[in-house]
């Protein structure tokens, strides 16, 4: 496109698809009247250029960052990725046939080399020229910290109102104020600071700025008990109830009324629905999205016992590695008390363990292995053995876990607004049942498991030498068939975008034929549209490839189905390239997978074993998840779109005691946190959050990547107190082991695991009542919130690995302990990194 007509490339894009109609002329006319005719003829021939037919073949291969495979278009074929295709097909149907128009926007997609290197020199010619550099960019990483579930239920409706009071102390001291808000049971007010008020003292009120239009008793003051008291700039402000123990009755019907009367004048006081509406946005953007697996820990007479565990579309696949053959869920055997009380002996905002996990299937049965740093180090011989064996399973996995305590009444979550507008409000607002209760009572700790294993770690951990004659000694970490575990029962809070339809566990074989070639492997799950299949060996395959599947076990059972050569098309590839998520293609002609399935869970519906859906006590799905919202251990953070550009939108965590927090909080305002080091380092922009929102779609589980921090907040400015690198982007263990030393001896190192996926869609229907309340009140403000809610595109959580990345490159304990410490209290002398490291 030339330069004389880039400024009008929307309306070229609009005026795309009317190329070829009648009335292009008259709609050309209308769209650009505004435009001098000059440039008006210009545009039309370039959309008359773009709609030529054009016969230039297209290969991306190396060009793009996505990966590429053979795409034909009438009989022509091209090499392009998801991207392009997707680029391709939507340009042929604006065009309605290939066109130069169509070359063009496939050969410039955003994951193109060529366009993202000229972004890049336009982005640094701008931050070279700007002279606020340091100050603009650092507006982009920005965002408000929340505390889920942290707003209050109003149990009365308060009204703006300013109005002159006279309060009077014990002592019978006179203190002028004025009111901010009102309620019938209630007052906030505002005073000056010379006058010391303290939480709990009793007042007596005359409403002053009433009496002249009000025939209010001027003998009798109505009796306040400070609530709290807050400081502010210039003034204070202060809290106050009505003393229960002194009635009122007459004064109580007189506000009542007034509040009535005026609450459409003066306004209800929102700010507590706002931030309700806000926070439970998030909880619902981040409760189906996170990576990491909360169970629910009971505790009766000292002893431990985990009890139930919250699923989600994310991490079900995880919960499911713990299903045996006969598919028991045995996740227990990574809580054994022993585990359990040994966390809880750490210290207080420590209580984290990680465990080494891998299985072995024998004659159809599977055995799990597990083993934590601290039951490796109790059997050092055996120690690079487990390492080294386990790594180069498939079933390898490395967990974090970390202990939070709870209370069972964090499952009561009411409305933010009072159950005095109506008698709906009354019924959802209704404490949880004495049967759920019950249920509860005993629940005392959550564990959140998070599975924080890479390709990077794992080949890490491959590198210690196997004696295959020493293996049978790792049956100390084995876990005894015989002693089952205590039962996790998985519940799933329902949100609104959960599956089209329930997936049942069944692990049989499967054979996968493409093309010409035959692959074995196991089914994990399936459901009548859809399967999960584990292979034996791990296969490059792209997304949309249709494939067949024979079920040899399944055919022993059935005459009526012939259950040879299924269309089935993947749809995902797990990163390792183990496992498929096929779809079964349903077509007139052949529907017998669709069949096929359907009558095996009629017919065995019992026996299968799913999710559960229907809950055995009402409500403990969604008791579960508000009791997890409020103790969320690790940090999430949300991204909104900003033209092409993601920004951090906001952030939410339950700890602030660590060295996420410490990091993130580095020179910001109260209540606001940083995300610098997640998107770039003093040198460059990290392509991370670009390229996987890119590539992600809603229904996609998180990708993750490990990040290396060297903070030292002695410095003056951020770029120069964080320095943050991807794990992949180092060249070699050494210089991985040597940025470590480096950031030890400068301050402290920080390693996170960053999950990063899309968000689906808000489900404002669980908060239409409080929606509709803002909505009398404060219409635009309603509307505003849902839009600026709606632009939320990104859910990513912050996971603190540090401990184990130390004790992966082998340095001491001594170090360890230091470096949780905040810098720059501590800083480790300049010593050669060989003294930092384990002897």
């Amino acid at each position: 496109m030339s330069q004389d007509i880039e400024q009008y490339a929307n309306i070229i894009e609009q005026l795309k698809p009317m190329i070829h109609e009648p009335e292009f002329n008259q709609v050309l006319n209308q769209v650009a009247s505004a435009i001098p005719k000059e440039k008006r003829f210009l545009i039309k021939m370039e959309l008359m250029r773009l709609a030529r037919p054009c016969t230039r073949l297209i290969d991306l291969r190396g060009l793009v960052s996505g990966k590429c495979r053979s795409f034909e278009h009438h009989n022509k074929l091209h090499y392009l990725d998801d991207i392009a295709i997707e680029t391709f097909e939507r340009q042929v149907r604006i065009f309605g046939e290939y066109t130069i128009g169509v070359y063009e926007a496939v050969t410039n997609t955003e994951n193109n080399y060529r366009v993202m290197h000229k972004k890049d020199q336009e982005q640094a010619k701008n931050e070279k020229n700007s002279p606020q550099k340091e100050t603009d960019t650092s507006k982009t990483y920005r965002a408000p910290l929340l505390k889920f579930g942290n707003f209050a239920q109003r149990g009365e409706e308060r009204m703006n109102f300013s109005v002159s009071i006279e309060m009077f102390t014990s002592q019978n001291k006179s203190v002028q104020a004025t009111t901010i808000d009102i309620s019938v049971n209630g007052l906030k007010v505002k005073t000056s600071k010379e006058h010391l008020l303290k939480e709990g003292e009793r007042l007596s009120i005359q409403f002053r700025g009433l009496e002249k239009e009000y025939s209010l008793d001027k003998r009798q003051g109505i009796a306040y008990v400070i609530k709290n008291v807050e400081s502010a700039q210039h003034d204070q402000r202060i809290n106050l109830i009505r003393q229960l123990d002194i009635p009122n009755p007459v004064f109580d019907k007189f506000f009542e009324h007034f509040i009535h009367g005026n609450k459409r004048r003066y306004k209800v006081n929102l700010d507590n629905t706002f931030t309700a509406i806000q926070n439970k946005t998030y909880e619902q953007y981040y409760i189906p999205n996170f990576a990491s697996i909360p169970v629910f820990i009971d505790c009766v007479d000292g002893e431990y016992t985990p009890r139930y565990a919250l699923a989600n579309d994310c991490n079900r696949e995880e919960i499911q590695y713990w299903a045996n053959e006969i598919q028991d869920l045995k996740i227990g055997y990574l809580l054994t008390e022993d585990r359990i009380k040994h966390a809880l002996s750490l210290n207080k905002g420590q209580q984290e363990l990680f465990i080494f996990v891998f299985n072995h299937i024998n004659d159809g049965k599977i055995y799990f292995y597990s083993a934590t740093h601290h039951e490796l180090d109790k059997r050092p011989a055996l120690k690079n053995l487990f390492l080294g064996f386990g790594s180069r399973k498939v079933s390898w996995r490395v967990y974090k876990l970390q202990l939070t305590d709870m209370d069972p009444k964090q499952s009561y979550r009411p409305l933010s607004i009072s159950n005095s507008i109506n008698d709906n409000l009354k019924k959802q607002n209704q404490k949880p049942s004495p049967r759920l209760m019950s249920r509860l009572k005993n629940l005392s700790y959550i564990a959140v498991l998070t599975n924080v294993t890479d390709d990077i770690s794992t080949e890490h951990y491959q590198k210690h030498l196997v004696k295959r004659e020493q293996l049978a000694k790792l049956k100390v970490f084995g876990h005894p068939r015989n002693k089952p575990p205590a039962v996790v029962t998985v519940y799933r809070f329902k949100y609104f975008n959960q599956r089209r339809e329930t997936r049942f566990l069944l692990r049989t074989s499967v054979k996968v034929k493409i093309e010409n070639n035959v692959f074995e492997g196991n089914t994990e799950d399936f459901s009548t549209l859809g399967l999960r299949v584990e292979l034996n060996a791990p296969l490059s395959i792209s997304k949309e490839t249709q494939i067949s599947l024979t079920f040899p076990q399944l055919q022993k059972v059935t005459n009526k189905f012939t259950l040879s050569d299924l269309p089935y098309v993947i749809r995902n590839v797990s990163k390792d390239r183990y496992v498929l998520h096929l779809q079964n293609v349903v077509t007139d002609e052949n529907k017998t997978a669709k069949l096929f399935f359907e009558a095996l869970i009629k017919s065995n519906r019992s026996k299968l074993k799913s999710f559960r859906d229907e809950e055995e006590v009402p409500g403990i799905g969604e008791a579960l998840r508000n009791i997890y919202t409020e103790n969320i251990v690790n940090t999430a953070f949300f991204l909104s779109k900003d033209a092409s550009n993601y920004i951090a939108d906001a952030a939410a965590t339950g700890v602030t005691n660590n060295r996420i927090y410490n990091l993130l909080t580095f020179q910001t305002e109260p209540d606001m946190v940083d995300l610098y080091p997640i998107f770039r380092s003093d040198k460059s922009k990290h392509e991370f959050i670009t390229q996987t929102m890119k590539t992600k779609r809603p229904s996609d589980k998180p990708d993750m990547r490990e990040l290396f921090i060297a903070f030292d907040p002695s410095q003056e400015t951020k770029r120069d107190a964080i320095e943050s690198v991807f794990s992949e982007q180092f060249s070699s263990t050494e210089h991985r082991r040597e940025f470590i030393a480096q950031a030890l001896q400068r301050g402290q190192f920080i390693a996170l695991k960053v999950f990063l996926g899309h968000t689906g869609r808000p489900d404002f229907e669980t908060m239409q009542a409080e929606l509709q309340y803002v909505g009398i009140y404060a219409l635009h403000k309603a509307k505003a919130l849902e839009d600026q809610l709606w632009n939320v595109s990104g859910i990513g959580d912050l996971v603190d690995v540090t401990d184990e990345v130390l004790r992966r490159f082998e340095f001491t304990e001594s170090v360890i302990l230091i470096n949780h410490k905040t810098p720059p209290t501590h800083k480790i002398k300049q010593v050669g990194i060989e003294q930092l490291l384990k002897t």
